[in-house]
């Protein structure tokens, strides 16, 4: 969860008390579930989001794997 929470923050920076606004979460959003997933509101975001969990909840367990990765490159 603390994965998930750790992307939200970065990538909705500007709009974090609505993500459904966000380009980019809108951007990854159509990439992931494709062009009709595109949230226009509140409502559709999270419906979205719910429904879609356990496919997200993969989504940042890879970001987060990526990130750890990319600080250990950086180490060196």
């Amino acid at each position: 969860m603390l994965s998930a929470l750790r992307f939200y923050w970065t990538s909705c920076k500007g709009y974090r008390l609505r993500p459904w606004r966000s380009p980019y979460i809108r951007w990854r959003m159509e990439t992931f579930f494709g062009a009709e997933a595109a949230p226009t509101d509140a409502r559709t975001f999270f419906r979205l989001t719910w429904r879609e969990r356990a496919r997200l909840l993969k989504f940042f367990r890879w970001a987060e794997t990526r990130r750890r990765e990319m600080r250990r490159k950086r180490a060196f």
